[in-house]
């Protein structure tokens, strides 16, 4: 197991001889072998141990045989005591996810302190085997089926080449020490579950069961990087606009074949899940100003596109607003239209009322917080183009009159009328005007 080991190091490039190693070690079999070898490698590495406190006096005695351990191999030795319990029930969370935050978090804090390059796991291919069938059973795409990577960012896992039955065999013939955990016996984890009632039961279908989920992790990793390049090509030819506002055709997303598997994808690094590209999907041909939320952002159904933006505090305040809409309320403000003929029309002067050619404006309306970046027209200025942060700045407008202000644009993403202020001079009334909106504005 050692060559094979070694080997393994060299050839996939997990570490070089000169990086120092956190190895991250509960006292079991799997990773009392990994420091063996370690050793036996000529590896530089320091041992880390997390007492989860989850096991009365055995929790205790597992720190104590890793604090001898460390001192057997004359490496540093580094311990930390959760209170696992009160932060899953503080957290939400359930115990099992409890402990791996805290063990991830607590490990990153060590390596950077004390200058590790990366931190070492005892994962094997048991656990890919594991990994995949819950994935599986819970329902997942391409990347739950490559089960355990190597490598991901500062955490490698040396023995993922090898068994458990190769793992404890050589434990055995090396007569290592280790501890046991009895709740590893238990099946009311779920993926104690799998280990021990659903894997026996494939291993009578397919004795090495294990190793051929290994290759086929690695094969669906290579199948995800040839998918995710398509994924990327779809990416770069429907977005558009910027990372604060990106547009989505809907005419393009129409004529894309699988539709639901691409939209999500595109969709996932915004935090949208399976089920809510569903319910878009559905809305892509229905009125617009269907508005969709995920944890970070918010995603508008307009007439020609998908506007997707961060969701903050301003962005949530979105209206889209149809011709024949004749009331918006909004909290703190109220807009009125209503449609005239230029003949006898008076053109109001006051502030709160806008009177735009009607002929010019591309509906859906939207009305919306302002934010950095927004330009205009100022009606009265000779189609001078203003941002609106120095528009404010002009008017000596406090930092919460800012913060309060409403535009109002078109589907063409041009400003019309920010509100309570000045409109924009290209929806100006001309002797060409058939058709004139009145917008009459209420601050409540």
């Amino acid at each position: 197991m050692l060559a094979a080991f070694t080997t393994h190091l060299a050839q996939s490039c997990l570490v070089q001889k000169n990086n120092r190693l956190l190895l991250a070690v509960s006292g079991g079999v799997d990773s009392a072998v990994m420091c063996r070898l370690m050793q036996e490698s000529n590896m530089q590495f320091g041992i880390a141990h997390c007492n989860f406190g989850l096991r009365g006096a055995d929790s205790d005695a597992d720190e104590t045989f890793v604090l001898e351990l460390a001192a057997q191999y004359n490496v540093p030795f580094y311990s930390v005591q959760f209170n696992t319990l009160q932060f899953a029930d503080e957290n939400k969370v359930s115990v099992q996810m409890a402990a791996r935050a805290l063990r991830y978090d607590w490990l990153e804090d060590i390596r950077q302190q004390n200058g590790y390059t990366f931190i070492a796991t005892a994962h094997h291919q048991n656990d890919i085997a594991e990994t995949m069938l819950l994935n599986l059973t819970k329902g997942t795409g391409l990347a739950g089926l490559h089960g355990i990577a190597p490598k991901s960012g500062k955490i490698v896992r040396p023995l993922l080449p090898f068994s458990k039955a190769i793992i404890e065999n050589y434990a055995q013939t090396c007569n290592l020490p280790f501890r046991t955990d009895a709740s590893n016996a238990e099946t009311k984890y779920v993926r104690n579950k799998i280990r021990h009632l659903v894997i026996p039961a494939l291993k009578e279908i397919n004795p090495a069961l294990e190793e051929t989920f290994y290759q086929n992790a690695r094969r669906f990793g290579e199948i995800e990087q040839v998918y995710l390049s398509g994924i990327e090509l779809y990416r770069k030819k429907l977005f558009q606009g910027t990372e604060k506002e990106r547009l989505i055709s809907i005419g393009r997303l129409l004529k894309i074949q699988p539709l639901q598997t691409v939209l999500y994808e595109l969709l996932k690094p915004f935090h949208y899940n399976a089920a809510q590209v569903v319910q878009i999907i559905e809305a892509l041909t229905n009125t617009p100003g269907k508005v969709f939320y995920s944890a970070t952002h918010q995603l508008i159904k307009d007439r020609k596109f998908l506007i997707l933006s961060e969701k903050t505090e301003k962005d949530t305040n979105y209206t889209l607003i149809e011709k024949e809409v004749e009331t918006v309320e909004k909290t703190g403000l109220q807009l009125q239209f209503s449609y005239h003929s230029p003949d006898g029309f008076v053109i109001d002067t006051g502030n709160c009322i806008a009177s735009l050619d009607a002929g010019k404006l591309v509906f859906p309306l939207l009305l919306r917080r302002w934010k950095t970046g927004d330009y205009f027209y100022p009606y009265g200025m000779n189609m001078k183009k203003k941002k609106l942060k120095r528009f404010f700045t002009d008017l000596k407008l406090s930092l919460a009159q800012k913060e309060a202000a409403w535009i109002l644009t078109d589907n063409r993403g041009r400003i019309c009328w920010v509100i309570g202020f000045r409109p924009d001079e290209r929806f100006a009334i001309t002797g060409k005007t058939k058709e004139i909106c009145r917008i009459v504005c209420n601050f409540t």
